[in-house]
């Protein structure tokens, strides 16, 4: 028999294809076209397409060779208590939609090879009250620290992922660099791409067509003579390494990115040899309206560099911070849509390229 299944209110708005995809896995988007021709699927009770969009409290006819357990997947191995402790312990922030962590240097965001151990393999540990565990919005590269939001629905998660690519968001990372630019503040406007090679663990400027735009703001907030320099960066663009490919592009490398910089990234003395770049700082429109503004405090070695160097924190909270453009004027409110229906049409670029692989 056909099992009749609610959509919930974390599904509003999606299309019926991917409501299938989250919550009956196996069943391929063929199968939804095939079914709902037939009339199969049905919504509230009417024949229906792949393309239409649920809403919360609607109906959905579930096929009966569907509608039995969900094929089993890999189990995720259990938290250990140890990583349940301190994964608990990095929450700076929590409420009904999102949580941000202070991510300590040394900690990947995510598997890879030869990656065991991450944050991404310690969320069942975040999910607190919440009936699911959080899901990663961003990335931090292991060595960066600093503040690392999640979203604690998926509905939330679908609304940061537009602010992102709506560039509705500010992100603020603090470096210091050896050396330092030659102008006190600046855009960095150097297209990036993978460097050849490198297995696509690299990157580098690549001028060519095939580089991907990638644009940084940067503003000195102080300078220890020629020796190294404070400098706040935004990236307006989400490229890997970004901030660091580009740092090395204005000749000042940051302290302890031997990747990217050398023999030249690491300053002799006191100075840890530790990769000192942190987020700082992340600005984002709320789902529930309003800002999400939340500040990740520095590890210790980054504290300690600041504090031999001669500069002070207070420093950089100082200096102003632009807010997330909001559409408060008709100008303002075209190009937010704009932004958003460029990020939908990505998105189904997506979903098409996903769907035409499993077609024969």
């Amino acid at each position: 028999m056909s099992e009749e299944r609610r959509v919930g209110a974390d599904d509003d708005g999606i299309r019926l294809d991917r409501w299938f995809a989250r919550h009956v896995p196996g069943f391929t988007f063929a199968a939804v076209a095939r079914a709902a021709r037939t009339g199969a699927i049905r919504l509230d009770g009417a024949r229906t397409e792949p393309s239409a969009r649920v809403r919360a409290g609607q109906s959905v006819r579930v096929p009966p060779l569907h509608a039995g357990p969900a094929p089993d997947r890999p189990a995720r191995p259990p938290v250990s208590p140890e990583d349940a402790a301190l994964v608990q312990g990095l929450v700076i922030h929590r409420d009904a939609d999102a949580l941000v962590l202070n991510k300590p240097p040394g900690l990947a965001t995510q598997g890879g090879t030869g990656t065991t151990r991450h944050i991404d393999g310690m969320l069942d540990a975040l999910a607190f009250d919440a009936p699911v565990r959080p899901r990663l919005v961003h990335r931090l590269d292991r060595d960066t620290s600093g503040a690392l939001l999640l979203a604690r629905s998926a509905r939330a998660a679908a609304h940061f992922a537009k602010a992102f690519a709506g560039r509705e968001a500010r992100k603020v990372y603090w470096a210091v660099v050896v050396g330092g630019p030659k102008a006190d503040r600046g855009m960095v406007d150097a297209p990036l791409g993978k460097q050849p090679g490198t297995g696509g663990e690299k990157m580098h400027v690549d001028d060519s067509p095939a580089g991907l735009s990638a644009r940084t703001r940067f503003r000195v907030i102080d300078r220890a003579g020629n020796r190294a320099a404070f400098v706040e960066f935004q990236p307006l663009t989400g490229r890997t390494h970004q901030i660091r490919v580009h740092a090395a592009w204005l000749g000042c490398p940051i302290v302890g990115d031997g990747k990217y910089g050398g023999a030249e990234a690491f300053l002799t003395g006191a100075v840890s040899r530790k990769l000192h770049l942190h987020a700082r700082r992340l600005v984002i429109p709320a789902p529930g309206g309003g800002l999400l503004d939340v500040t990740a405090d520095l590890p210790e070695h980054v504290a300690a560099t600041l504090s031999t160097l001669g500069f002070t924190p207070a420093m950089g909270d100082a200096l102003p911070i632009d807010e997330p453009k909001f559409a408060d004027t008709p100008e303002g409110r075209a190009k937010l849509e704009s932004a958003r229906a460029k990020a939908r049409r990505k998105a189904r670029r997506g979903e098409r390229r996903r769907r035409g692989e499993e077609r024969p």
